[in-house]
């Protein structure tokens, strides 16, 4: 039997999004009411909900949905407007196709996507799947098609006043080709197999390469048959539009429902990407926070252990191992499917770095006896190689280390992943830093520097990835103007070290308090240490990083001086956003000042941000100008570009915001600026946001 064709899909599924983004369905298809006024109203007025309205083509009911744990103000209720009146119907398909998955895969996560890089105009990213072996018919292997324009929109204007009932359609039994429809069939590459009482669960990569056209297209893609989900392809002359993000979960303690869950600014990423196509979305550290591992039932003992000598002496059991993979394949994939996150990995190709949270709190910060202890360092390599299989879909294993297979030129790398840097051997764990450049548009590239794999006290990473990098940077195209470095833990930050003074003494008052009973939060569970002390020695301005933190300024410098590039750098972890600039101590223009850099803090999309005591504090600390790089005359400092806060009013500072955030990077073409543009949440949990723009501006020394 025949099928709606590819225009006819497309034509309902544009109807169905116009008729959400006017206001005549709510968000996904669901009727939007008016907010009540006050929590009694609430209170009197919710009862079991209403089936959902039969009429409206696509509605479905939100799986996991729960109201809101506080009532805001209408204009930040997320979403399109209610209207009043009769709900329009939208016109649907004669004989709608009910797609339904042949053969049958029991997932265990949706379609997750990753963007690799691109080579001579051709897109290069993955696709990846979960499937439980014991619900999954793999009498063929999984497959994945792909569909999309390949007139560059000549045939959808041709047919724009053909009624619906009338486009073509597909008769799968002649191979199902439509005129002017570009498909891949794509069969899954089985690349892991995580073994538990449960059966297999296997992981399956999907190689996906698609050649840019003359205008930017919506890829369409399905599993074996079953429903179609999209993302974006940029023309091969337009820069990405990418969003930033890090921070993507909460810490032990959190009341979650205060911020109405994790979800409120991913809603608001998911409607600016349906507004105007975000291409890229860059995870910056800590997509996942790994920390409830010290509860799991085997580690648990290890953790409360008192004697830190009895820890690092402690054996790693059978058991151990175990409960790590179980703990990580679960909790992935619990996070990497649940909520609107789960949503944007299959709409939004992902590219990612680590930081600690998605190995274990401070993992690399420790003291090297309990860094090289069996249990913590099998903590440390268990969170890494999930997070090469579950974020980067990388398997060491099967796709190798080697470091001229993984040199970060795309044209060179005979790696499956073309924008890796394999940098040099890890710290504490059995893997190699594993850093990334990765082009977004002809004359802006990414560079990824992995700051966990190789780090202890006094190493972020290592002299050999440095050169790596520097010597993919060196063999960037003609034309490239803009870098931005992505480094999960700020490089410019206000210097708190007094702070590390006085706990790096014996008689510190975190470590007394705790003694005595009277906040034993103030230590960490892994060797008593006061809680701020790894925090504080995670960031490269800590006086066991300043030499090399230093040094590599020097390097982003030769790098922007001999490649004529302006650096821009990305960054996370503090769960707040502030912003700074590195500049020439002479007075010369930005554009014409290949030491001017801005550093943009992104921080964080879910967890809570700090009291605002610490933002007084950091707010405090940034007022004074530092010298450190004078021998290089070079400035640093933050920028005021809080002038207003998310209200209206007068903010308390005017250079660290206090509030969930991400970012959205433009590129403008009439003046070749990069513009950052940090969007930061109105109200704690509202899900709308106000943004504040900062501008890059190009090389023209």
């Amino acid at each position: 039997m025949d099928e709606p064709g590819f225009h006819a899909r497309r034509r309902a599924e544009l109807e169905q999004r116009a008729a959400a983004r006017d206001g005549k369905l709510g968000l996904h298809g669901i009727k939007a009411t008016e907010p009540l006024e006050n929590r009694e109203e609430l209170r009197q007025q919710v009862s079991v909900p209403e089936a959902r309205d039969e009429s409206v083509a696509g509605s479905y009911q939100e799986v996991g949905y729960r109201p809101p744990a506080t009532v805001v103000n209408a204009d930040e209720i997320p979403g399109p407007k209610p209207v009043t009146g009769t709900v329009p119907t939208v016109e649907p398909l004669d004989r709608p196709h009910i797609r339904g998955m042949k053969p049958q895969l029991q997932m265990m996560t949706g379609v997750m996507l990753r963007y690799d890089t691109t080579v001579n105009n051709v897109w290069h990213g993955f696709a990846m799947i979960v499937t439980s072996d014991g619900g999954s018919d793999y009498s063929q292997r999984p497959q994945l098609a792909l569909e999309w324009d390949a007139t560059s929109g000549a045939i959808a204007d041709r047919l724009a006043n053909v009624h619906i009932s009338e486009l073509p359609r597909r008769d799968p039994s002649g191979g199902g080709k439509e005129e002017g429809v570009h498909s891949l069939r794509l069969d899954g590459q089985q690349i892991y197999t995580y073994y538990s009482v449960a059966g297999g669960q296997t992981f399956w990569r999907f190689k996906i390469e698609i050649p840019l056209g003359e205008r930017e297209e919506e890829i369409f893609y399905s599993l074996n048959g079953g429903p179609e989900c999209s993302f974006w392809v940029p023309a091969f002359d337009q820069e990405f539009r990418v969003m930033y993000h890090s921070c993507n979960g909460f810490s032990s303690g959190v009341d979650t429902d205060s911020f109405n869950g994790p979800d409120p600014l991913w809603r608001d990423v998911l409607r600016k990407h349906e507004e105007k196509p975000i291409h890229v979305m860059v995870g910056g550290g800590d997509q996942i926070y790994c920390d409830p591992l010290t509860r799991e039932p085997e580690i648990a003992p290890w953790i409360t252990e008192t004697d830190v000598n009895v820890k690092i002496a402690a054996p790693l059991t059978d058991e151990m191992k175990l409960a790590l993979d179980r703990f990580f394949f679960n909790w992935y994939c619990a996070w990497f499917r649940g909520g609107a996150f789960g949503v944007a990995v299959g709409k939004i190709p992902m590219l990612n770095m680590l930081d600690d949270h998605d190995m274990i709190d401070g993992f690399g910060s420790y003291p090297d006896d309990l860094q090289q202890s069996p249990v913590f360092s099998a903590i440390g390599a268990a969170g890494y190689k999930w997070f090469l299989l579950f974020q980067m879909f990388i398997v060491d294993e099967m796709d190798g280390t080697r470091p001229e297979t993984a040199v970060g030129i795309a044209h060179v790398n005979t790696h499956p992943s073309k924008s890796l840097i394999i940098g040099g051997d890890g710290a504490f764990i059995p893997f190699p830093n594993h850093s990334f450049l990765s082009y977004l548009g002809p004359k802006m590239y990414i560079l990824m520097i992995d700051w966990r794999g190789e780090r202890r006290k006094d190493q972020l990473a290592s002299k050999t990835t440095y050169e790596r990098c520097e010597r993919a940077v060196d063999a960037l195209p003609a034309g490239v103007e803009h870098l931005v470095v992505l480094l999960g833990v700020p490089i410019a930050y206000p210097r708190m070290t007094a702070i590390e003074t006085v706990l790096e003494s014996k008689f510190n008052p975190m470590s007394l308090l705790a003694k005595a009973k009277i906040m034993p939060s103030a230590v960490n569970k892994f060797n008593a240490e006061a809680e701020l002390k790894d925090d504080l020695a995670d960031h490269p301005c800590a006086g066991d990083h300043k030499k090399e933190r230093n040094w590599l300024m020097e390097r982003f410098q030769h790098m922007a001086t001999s490649k004529h590039i302006r650096i821009s750098i990305m960054s996370g972890d503090v769960h707040a956003t502030a912003n700074s600039k590195f500049c020439s101590t002479k007075k010369v223009a930005p554009a014409k000042d290949p030491k001017y850099m801005l550093q943009i803090i992104s921080s964080a999309i879910v967890n809570t941000p700090p009291p605002p005591a610490v933002i007084w504090l950091v707010t405090k600390l940034g007022q004074k100008r530092h010298k450190t790089l004078h021998y290089i005359d070079t400035d640093e400092e933050l920028i005021p570009l809080f002038e207003e806060d998310t209200d209206g009013s007068k903010p308390k500072s005017n250079t660290v915001m206090g509030r969930r955030n991400y970012c959205m990077a433009d590129y403008d073409t009439a003046s070749d600026d990069l513009q950052f543009t940090l969007c930061v949440e109105k109200s704690q949990g509202s899900g709308t946001t106000k943004e504040y723009a900062i501008r890059a501006p190009p090389p023209r020394w």
